[in-house]
């Protein structure tokens, strides 16, 4: 890759002012010198409300209360991470965290492991999946209301350490006590990969870490080796994560000299424009990249990258238009602030940052409820273009820019089969506890699946398994409405198939049978069946 270079209180706000102040003065963010008479006013301030207040002030506690406020009002994603809240922050990043290596739910006040992470320390000390944890070194975990925030942070810790659980088995009477050292365990950011038909691999992308990169090839290659000569790119509902990853990522797809992306910065120290280097393996494959209003940040940079180079189609809804670029600065307590540093701009020159007022968040936090509300999820020609803001792609198509990226094929949200009654279960988690529940009574026999199909032909007829969820259902407060259950019949089945498959198999099992009626990876098969995605892109909805 060539990179080339081209508050709600007045006291505390004022504390954590003079704290920024005093950051400047001392050169730590800006390197400024000596102090400005701004500065020197607020430590005024400050030190008189050390010395003069009616009651003593906590100025660290004050500083951790304002701060949040303080960095909000200058943009929406500028933001203060405390020291307690760092590390979970930059394990997302990393890719990986310290712990024990198993999923877990919390049901019935009851933690029950879901999978045991192959070779992690847990499978090591002979855990299976289907146990339940009802001690956590000595402490009873078992009906005792704990959360699964807090089952997480008494199960990880420092690589190294020890913790011993106490478990259950529904064939066993007595607690079977395990030591497990925790180790590295790794999060994974493909949540699925597999192939849609012959030709077509479909790779769904949870998030950007500093491992996704890497994922996302190994499964480049382990579908090429499976015959795809096309691939799905599935970017709905991840919200961003690392830039670097969605740089080589589109580098993969790209000829050399392709523009991948540009940032922008104030005073040009943190200008940079991405350049493709032709070394990727797939420039001559077929591409579809899906987007939803939840598509943010390294998302859009890949998506921007493929729509602009015109090297694949963009298929769904408006992305969520996250354009503004962060850098994470950690601070002498081990908290850090996330700093706006620069704007990102797509190949055509577009920002698609959504516009936004300076401390004003509500509205910029509400705007997906909003497009929901004017019927954009819905209907194409209620989505707000800004026809003042017009670029043009490499071959000559239009896009816009102004808040997000539009696909070149719109797909709407799909509402077919959602009832009051599915909403209601939906709503009430029966779904999953029921495949939860089936999953447990019939363990012993759907381990013995090795592929969603096999698992598939484990399963009880459709009506079968519909009547008795809805039999589970009304034992649990939602009485049956077969007028609305016979419409959401095949959502239901569709459901409780693809929740009993991830809670067996794994979760790439799930979008494998969720993404049989997914509309939008329908079209996504049907225009790269019609010829729709050759490379070049020149014919389209924008064009």
């Amino acid at each position: 890759m060539v990179k080339k270079i081209n508050a709600t209180v007045w006291i505390p706000l004022l504390v954590c002012v003079a704290f920024v102040g005093g950051w400047l003065a001392g050169n730590q963010l800006a390197g400024s010198h000596g102090n400005s008479p701004a500065e020197k006013k607020l430590n005024t301030i400050l030190s008189l409300i050390k010395s003069d207040y009616v009651d003593d002030v906590d100025l660290d506690s004050l500083l951790e209360y304002t701060l949040p406020g303080l960095l909000s009002t200058l943009d929406p994603h500028s933001a203060y991470i405390t020291a307690a809240d760092l590390k979970a922050v930059n394990e997302d990043i990393e890719g990986s965290f310290s712990g024990v290596g198993i999923s877990f739910m919390v049901n019935n006040d009851t933690i029950t492991v879901l999978e045991v992470i192959s070779g992690g320390p847990a499978e090591k000390v002979g855990i299976m999946a289907g146990d339940r944890i009802v001690t956590i070194d000595g402490d009873n975990v078992a009906g005792v209301g704990i959360s699964a925030d807090h089952v997480k942070g008494l199960l990880r810790g420092e690589t190294d350490t020890r913790v011993k659980v106490g478990i259950k088995r529904t064939n066993s009477k007595r607690v079977h006590d395990y030591e497990i050292t925790r180790a590295p365990i790794p999060q994974a950011s493909i949540d699925a990969s597999y192939m849609l038909n012959d030709s077509v691999g479909y790779i769904k992308v949870g998030k950007f870490s500093r491992t996704t990169y890497d994922e996302f090839l190994t499964a480049l290659h382990t579908l090429s080796t499976e015959g795809a000569t096309a691939f799905t790119i599935d970017l709905r509902g991840n919200g961003g994560g690392v830039r670097d990853a969605a740089i080589l990522m589109a580098n993969e797809f790209l000829p050399a000299g392709q523009v991948i992306m540009a940032q922008k910065g104030r005073n040009g120290r943190d200008d940079n424009v991405f350049v493709s280097d032709g070394l990727g393996s797939f420039t001559d494959e077929k591409v579809t990249v899906l987007l939803d209003e939840y598509s943010a940040s390294a998302s859009e940079i890949l998506a921007g990258a493929i729509q602009d180079n015109d090297r694949g189609l963009i298929i769904g809804r408006r992305s969520f238009g996250k354009g503004l670029i962060q850098n994470q600065m950690v601070l002498p307590d081990s908290s850090a602030i996330r700093l706006t540093i620069a704007r990102y701009y797509t190949p055509s020159g577009r920002c698609i940052q959504k516009e936004y007022s300076l401390g004003k968040t509500a509205a910029y936090e509400n705007d997906i409820w909003e497009r929901y509300n004017r019927g954009e999820a819905f209907v194409e020609d209620s989505i707000r273009q800004r026809t003042d803001l017009i670029f043009t792609t490499a071959h000559g198509r239009t896009v816009y820019g102004g808040g997000g990226i539009m696909p070149d094929i719109f797909v709407p949200n799909d509402t077919s089969g959602i009832t009051g009654y599915y909403i209601n279960v939906a709503n009430a988690g029966l779904l999953q506890r029921f495949a939860f529940e089936y999953c447990d009574l019939n363990r012993d026999q759907l381990v013995k699946a090795k592929t969603t199909q096999e698992l598939l032909k484990l399963l009880p007829s459709d009506n079968t398994l519909v009547r008795s969820f809805v039999g589970y259902a009304a034992q649990n407060g939602v009485p049956a409405r077969w007028y609305y259950i016979n419409i959401s019949h095949g959502l239901i089945v569709n459901q409780l198939k693809a929740i009993i498959a991830r809670d067996i198999i794994g979760l790439s099992a799930y979008y494998e049978i969720t993404n049989q009626r997914d509309r939008t990876v329908t079209s996504a098969l049907e225009e790269i069946a019609r010829g729709h995605a050759d490379w070049p892109i020149v014919n389209s909805k924008k064009e």
